[in-house]
């Protein structure tokens, strides 16, 4: 069986929450830009303060120092099937007909997203039926 690599699902993470989609719908309506297609990791800095660790309950204490480490933060899926988020459809202008997406947050937290960057026209409809947009990125 082969894999299309369309069809591979990517998190398009905005303020407030994350809608993923496959490779093939992203590329579809955000044209490639690198900054949702191939997005760019966050760089993290994480200090520890110090403390005391008890390894057995009613056991001796031993005194750990402070430390500070960096990483990157990457986007990533939310975790666990259980966490699948709320199914919507998503239509814009140039696609073929409604694609299916899955967004965790809330509905004015994408169309706020959608508004400030999407190059096309965007409809989103939610399970419940309610239907969002347009929303189109305007250049003043």
């Amino acid at each position: 069986m082969a894999n299309d690599p369309e069809a591979r699902k990517i998190p398009i993470n905005f303020e407030g929450g994350t809608v993923v989609m496959t490779l093939g719908m992203a590329r579809s309506l955000f044209s490639d830009d690198p900054q949702y297609i191939s997005p760019v990791g966050k760089d993290k800095d994480v200090t520890v303060k110090n403390h005391t660790r008890t390894r057995v309950i009613g056991g001796p204490s031993a005194p750990v120092s402070g430390y500070s480490y960096s990483y990157t933060q990457w986007p990533n899926l939310p975790g666990g099937n259980s966490s699948g988020g709320e199914a919507i459809m998503m239509s814009w202008d140039g696609s073929d007909g409604w694609w299916t997406a899955r967004l965790h947050g809330s509905a004015h937290d994408l169309g706020t997203f959608l508004n400030a960057t999407s190059p096309a026209a965007v409809l989103f409809k939610t399970e419940r039926g309610t239907t969002y947009g347009p929303f189109l990125k305007t250049i003043l």
